[in-house]
């Protein structure tokens, strides 16, 4: 006996997007470009206030905000994008010459969802309550010092805002406590130079902060509230001479492989690198062998902060992410734009790359070149094979069949999108706007991203 059944078609690809911010003209209102995951389709274009410095989606992936020069806050929900327009944007203005520098969205505070936004014109973090979003309370950063970043992730017990030293004296790490109804800090850790980005583990053991100045990583016990006993901190390159232990600017953590990626700019001239670092700690099946290990406050386990391998990549990378399952790193190389140094010498422009790291030989498995010139990048199918512009800012998304890499610049109007499988470019999706520009070499505001997906 035999018995038809209606076919069935290939299994959908999840409902996730992707969040591009932009800004067309100096002056003139920001954009917002929201892209459906698997059809590469703009579903809206929401205005947000002029000029965008600062751009972050909430751990959950459905709060977006945005923060510009001027010491205003964007506020819009991205769950469902088609119906999203200008009027469903909230507009928060912050305190008098504030001058925020980033933002840390976190769930499961004492306030619920707090937003910590560290203003470098008042020397202090502004800590919002999402419900408006209003004030709960500023924090003045330690004197002599200036605030940049705030480190965390949502139900920690606490979080890190980073401030340098106006004088070159060593870094802190401010211990802000979340669990309370007002955040307040509670330990000023000191780290190394020129603290301006750091990460959390997703377990809240760790949070491992990236020294800029001297080239280090430093790392925080959470629970104890206090610098790591063992490994307080790491360099981030094996190399002996040369640029690739220079400038480390982000950082992911790779809980599948046990591994912390560090992206280290360089000298702006010759090749960056991408240190990559083991981070085991003792778990819960070691205590019965190891009675030093308490699974509420794991020790470091043998390895812990060992380079595991340097793997170059190209001149003046911005940013890295890794694919979910930990198989591969991207990394946008902005390049060089043509500039006339102190001497009067002119120095040709530099064509920016993408760098595709296999992280379970730690080489370089592909690098897609980019292209910035007005002939080459005037339509989204003049150089179908390429990336558009300087990159500066990357988000990737795991799928089946092929995952998702999105790229922007801060001197094309193109979002450029590679597929994982190949890993090569599948499409450009114009922004009407340039890419949220990188900060000046030096400056103490953080690297923000030009896009990100939403989850899951």
């Amino acid at each position: 006996m035999v018995s038809a059944i209606n076919p069935v078609g290939p299994a959908g690809q999840p409902t996730k997007y992707a969040v591009a911010v932009s800004s067309p003209a100096p002056g003139e209102p920001g954009l917002v470009t929201i892209v459906d995951f698997s059809g590469d389709t703009v579903l809206a274009t929401p205005s947000i206030q002029p000029d965008p410095s600062y751009f972050v989606l909430g751990n959950s992936g459905s709060t977006a905000y945005v923060v510009n020069a001027q010491g205003a806050l964007d506020t819009f929900q991205v769950g469902n994008p088609a119906n999203l327009i200008t009027a469903d944007v909230s507009q928060t203005t912050l305190l008098p010459n504030a001058d925020p520098t980033s933002i840390t969205p976190l769930a499961g505070t004492g306030a619920g969802t707090t937003i910590f936004i560290p203003q470098l014109g008042r020397n202090s973090i502004a800590a919002l309550s999402s419900s408006g979003p209003s004030l709960l309370q500023e924090l003045s950063g330690p004197a002599g010092t200036t605030p940049n970043y705030v480190v965390g992730i949502n139900s920690a017990p606490r979080a890190y805002a980073l401030s340098s030293s106006t004088a070159g004296a060593p870094g802190q790490a401010a211990a802000i406590e979340t669990t309370l109804s007002l955040p307040a800090v509670s330990n000023t850790i000191t780290v190394g130079t020129n603290p301006t980005y750091g990460v959390m583990a997703p377990d809240a053991s760790r949070a491992y902060i990236l020294n800029k100045g001297d080239g280090t990583v430093s790392v925080i016990n959470v629970q104890t509230n206090q610098l790591d006993l063992t490994t307080p901190t790491i360099t981030t390159s094996t190399a002996a001479t040369g640029t690739l232990a220079l400038n480390p600017v982000w950082a992911v953590v790779v809980p599948t492989l046990v591994e912390l990626v560090v992206l280290n700019s360089g000298d702006g001239v010759h090749p960056g690198s991408l240190s990559v670092i083991g981070i085991p700690l003792c778990n819960a099946v070691t205590p019965v062998t190891n009675p030093e290990c308490n699974p509420a406050n794991p020790t470091d386990a043998a390895g812990f902060g060992t380079v595991v391998a340097t793997v170059p990549v190209g001149v003046n990378p911005a940013m890295v992410d890794v694919l979910k399952d930990g198989s591969r790193a991207y990394v946008v190389n902005h390049g060089v734009e043509a500039y006339t140094d102190v001497n009067g010498v002119q120095h040709p422009s530099v064509e920016g790359s993408v760098s595709v790291v296999n992280l379970q030989t730690n080489q370089v498995t592909a690098t897609i070149p980019a292209t910035s010139s007005a002939a080459t990048t005037q339509n989204f199918d003049t150089s179908p094979a390429l990336v558009y512009g300087h990159p500066n800012t990357v988000s990737v998304s795991l799928a089946s069949p092929t995952g998702k890499v999105y790229i922007t610049s801060d001197d094309n109007k193109f979002l450029t999108v590679l597929r994982t499988d190949t890993d090569t470019v599948t499409t450009h999706i114009s922004l009407q706007g340039l890419g949220i520009a990188l900060p000046a070499p030096g400056s103490n505001h953080p690297q923000s991203p030009g896009v990100l997906v939403t989850a899951p």
